[in-house]
């Protein structure tokens, strides 16, 4: 009885070798969706000890160790806390919503690190907007109550052709030349960045863009400094010069035309390939007169009022053209991202937060979640690409799953994100590194509720 037990995952022990004197938790009677796309556990119970998960099962099979505290979880949902894998950190002030380089400092950059936090999130990347050596420094640090901090550091890309704002364009590493592809990878190198983020794109036309010589370039010497290649694309035939010269992902969806049988097989000689397909910035702007997602109670948790007007001012009764275009846009990514899924690409979440001042760190993240929904996923495939794929994609090996071993990094929801992914927006707590999030004094600083 107790091999089958252990077989069919309802009871899962870990012997750990802890020290005495730590809290030790009993959490019992949630729903627990572990992160691995596994059938979830009805009535679970899973013990916190040391920051990490120790014993995960059903409730009346875990039993609590000696002085164990106990939390009934009853009628809840527990997930792995999510990871972001493409953001901006730093520049955007969330409180009057300026996009300014005078706002990136560690107040800034620790203030969108617990935003994310309260939103459920363990982890996220800054891609290719950070300069100096802070960003450096935060990478190597843990703070309470707020998610962990990965870099790529300074991207690339032809002059004007990077970020598509004034405070951020003039970041990245400016590359005309081979030479200056590779020195820019040399420099980079030392602070072993977890991708080296490459920025192939016109903007609509009115920017050079870097060439396949010196795309190709940067890659070369990111692999021979064993460091993975990723890059922003828009365009159809600069994904498949990317794929043929290596790249390890994308961080947008190809957004010019359909994709072809070409790029098919490009992807399916190159497995291992990812994307992140940042559907929240095109799902935000499809509805007619006043977006719903304006009234979402999360949002207005973390935003103060001002800002919400912007926003509303911003996506409400936007001319017909501007809709039909919009829609045009969604309906050509849903249609690619479908291709690509089933050529093989993983996909990961990644949400491209503080791209404009509209994408607001922590509640744009947990809106890519329900677009990846909305384009066909199904909820238990989303939860695995917004956990267990992108703890893959960073590394972070401690986090993505519930299972012993893990950092207790978990989001406690009201409702069952099965039944309808927007209930990973209804949350009840958050733990990290099983230490319960202070979600009431964020708000209260935030927006005096």
């Amino acid at each position: 009885m107790r091999s089958l037990k252990v077989l069919i995952g309802s009871l899962i022990v870990v012997s750990m070798g802890l020290s005495q004197g730590n809290p030790i938790i009993l959490f019992e009677g949630a729903r627990l969706i572990m992160g691995d796309g596994s059938v979830p556990i009805e009535s679970s119970a899973f013990i916190v000890r040391n920051n990490r998960f120790t014993t995960v099962g059903k409730k009346g099979e875990v039993q609590a160790p000696p002085g164990a505290a106990r939390v009934d979880l009853s009628g809840k949902t527990v997930i792995p806390a999510l990871i972001d894998v493409h953001s901006h950190f730093g520049f955007l002030n969330q409180r009057d919503g300026s996009m300014s380089k005078a706002n990136f400092n560690r107040e800034n950059l620790l203030d969108h690190l617990k935003r994310y936090a309260y939103h459920g999130f363990a982890a996220s990347i800054s891609m290719g907007t950070d300069y100096g050596d802070l960003p450096y420094q935060l990478r190597e640090e843990v703070h309470p109550g707020a998610a962990l901090f990965r870099t790529v550091g300074r991207g690339l890309a032809w002059p004007g052709s990077g970020p598509n704002d004034p405070a951020r364009n003039d970041v990245p590493y400016v590359v005309t030349t081979v030479e200056l592809a590779r020195q820019a990878v040399r420099d980079l190198a030392p602070h072993r960045p977890d991708f080296v983020k490459i920025w192939v794109d016109d903007r609509n036309h009115t920017q050079k863009k870097l060439t396949p010589e010196l795309y190709g370039a940067a890659i070369d010497e990111a692999h021979k400094h064993n460091l993975r290649a990723i890059a922003h694309v828009f365009d159809l035939e600069d994904a498949k010069g990317l794929l043929r010269a290596g790249i390890e992902g994308f961080t947008h969806l190809v957004r010019d035309k359909e994709v072809d049988e070409e790029f098919l097989q490009l992807l399916k000689q190159h497995p291992g390939v990812f994307v992140t397909p940042n559907l929240g910035v095109t799902s935000r702007g499809m509805e007619p007169g006043r977006p719903t997602w304006l009234d979402d109670p999360l949002l207005h948790e973390t935003i103060p009022p001002g800002e919400i007007k912007r926003l509303e001012n911003q996506f409400s009764n936007r001319k017909p053209e501007t809709l039909a275009n919009t829609r045009r846009s969604w309906e050509l990514q849903v249609r690619n991202l479908q291709k690509m899924r089933e050529a093989g690409v993983r996909v990961v979440l990644g949400s491209d937060s503080a791209g404009d001042p509209s994408r607001t760190m922590g509640w744009h993240a947990i809106w890519e979640v329900d677009s990846l929904a909305k384009a066909g996923m199904k909820p238990s495939d989303v939860i695995v690409a917004s956990t267990r794929f992108a703890a893959d994609t960073l590394k972070l090996d401690q986090l993505g799953t519930v299972a012993p071993g893990k950092s207790a990094d978990f989001v406690v929801l009201n409702a069952n994100p099965l039944d309808n992914i927007a209930n990973t927006r209804k949350i009840y707590k958050v733990y990290l590194r099983g230490e319960e999030v202070d979600r009431a004094a964020m708000r209260k600083q935030w927006t005096g509720r």
